[in-house]
């Protein structure tokens, strides 16, 4: 047996592997673009052979196509959105900026196996004529984006924030006792709970989700039906809107036609819009990612007030190091969304006319960021979060030491006189209270009452 065939497009011969369920026009992509080895991902092809498969069941449904061919089609398309044909989406994230090769390769092999469905291995189903029915790579691709991400924010990343939200709620909750000392600047600050801390890292994983949700609402508006550059030529006027309907019912998601094709096609503004918010998402893990590292740090020099849970050895030459490997990885992550967000940004701005022309590094770097940010907030919640220790003596050593303990003797003695009590106690190395009872006429019992941290903790002035 031959190792290839040859197949015919519009500009003539070109050899193929013979095993390939593409064809020409995929061939030649791939020669085209020798430059990165990145291809698209599980979710865009699976979002892409959804596409196809409403495409032909929609068509059929007005008349436009022959039952037959139509069915074939959705059985070749679902088997593409299973995953079968991964291998076969060959084509570079650096080709032509409509996706038309991606179009075609996903036309291509789905023309293939549906003849074989169809009636062996020549059959009548054509990848342009049939596959690519009423559609052009120009709302194909952007409405594969679209698709992509929702389902992927919906059942990948919002979860798994949901999961963090709550780990770290819980944990917080287990040590609402502890008191440690409050930082600005780096430097020793009023006290606060665990709980109050974690508190807010809570609310920022919330309001990240609220963000996504927000931005969801213009990402499920769909492109298809504008065809070539949204006026829709060559399909028919009620395709787009069955078109959502179609996909609304198979995906759960309530999906619908954009309002204005010309504005899906000729911009990425919903991406870009959720790009930003992930990008959002991913500069607060940063934070919470480096203050557990700040948190963690020593064992003996550094503040040693939590304890990570040991995940693997921290070096080749250190015996017994250990390191906070969960959160350097958060944080790379996060590093790497707002490099991605960067990218789909500048996608955002080359939009000419009546399309833009960055949608496959667009589509690439936003289901990435979807896809790792999901990954290290699960992986955060579960081998970091989750199992940590607290260094309950030195925390309560730090605080007791802590200098700023004075300020809430203000409203007792002044601002100037606690200023001196906390320059004492720190350059002797003492506790506040110590020195208090030595510089001030309190008794010990007001003293006692009013630098109690945890008293700190719940605001208003000290009675």
């Amino acid at each position: 047996m031959s190792e290839y065939r040859v197949e015919k497009d519009s500009m003539g011969e070109v050899r193929v592997p013979a095993k390939a369920y593409y064809g020409a026009q995929t061939q030649r992509a791939f020669d085209n673009f020798p430059i990165s080895n990145l291809t698209f991902s599980r979710e865009f092809i699976s979002a892409l052979g959804r596409v196809k498969s409403v495409a032909a069941k929609v068509n059929a449904e007005l008349g436009l196509l022959d039952a037959g061919i139509s069915e074939a089609i959705q059985k070749a398309a679902k088997e593409v959105i299973d995953g079968a044909y991964d291998h076969d989406f060959i084509v570079d994230i650096f080709q032509t900026g409509s996706g038309t090769s991606s179009n075609m390769n996903a036309n291509e092999i789905i023309a293939r196996r549906a003849n074989e469905l169809y009636s062996g291995s020549e059959g009548p189903v054509h990848p342009n004529d049939h596959v690519n029915f009423g559609q052009s790579s120009n709302d194909v691709i952007p409405t594969s984006i679209r698709v992509a991400a929702v389902l992927a924010v919906n059942e990948e990343l919002i979860p798994a924030l949901k999961h963090l939200h709550k780990t770290l709620t819980k944990k917080g909750s287990e040590l609402k006792h502890v008191v440690k000392t409050g930082r600005t600047h780096l430097m020793d600050a009023m006290p606060v709970t665990i709980e109050q801390e974690f508190s807010g890292y809570a609310r920022q994983i919330e309001l990240g989700i609220e963000r996504l949700e927000s931005a969801l609402k213009r990402m499920r508006e769909l492109p298809q039906g504008g065809t070539a550059v949204g006026t829709g030529i060559n399909t028919d006027p009620k395709f787009g809107a069955e078109f959502a309907r179609e996909m609304s019912d198979q995906t759960g998601i309530d999906f619908s036609e954009a309002s204005n094709h010309f504005e899906a096609q000729a911009t990425v503004d919903a991406p870009v819009e959720l790009s930003g918010q992930l990008k959002t998402i991913a500069v607060g893990l940063m934070k919470i990612g480096n203050d557990f590292r700040w948190m963690n740090s020593g064992p003996n020099s550094g503040l040693g007030e939590i304890q990570l849970e040991a995940q693997q050895p921290g070096s080749s030459i250190m015996p017994g190091k250990v390191n906070p490997v969960i959160e350097e990885s958060l944080t790379m992550v996060s590093a790497q969304v707002i490099g991605n967000d960067a990218a789909i940004t500048v996608g955002g701005q080359a939009g000419n006319f009546e399309l833009n022309v960055m949608l496959p590094v667009v589509a690439h770097n936003l289901l990435e960021s979807i896809r790792i940010l999901g990954n290290a907030a699960a992986n955060f919640a579960d081998k970091s979060v989750k199992g940590f220790i607290v260094k309950e003596e030195q925390i309560n050593q730090m605080v007791g030491k802590n200098p700023i303990l004075v300020t809430a003797l203000n409203p007792l003695i002044g601002y100037d006189k606690a200023a001196k009590i906390a320059k004492k106690a720190y350059a002797e190395n003492r506790a506040v209270l110590e020195v208090a009872k030595e510089l001030t006429d309190l008794s010990e019992e007001e003293l006692s009452k009013a630098l109690d941290p945890l008293n700190m903790t719940k605001g208003g002035f000290v009675d």
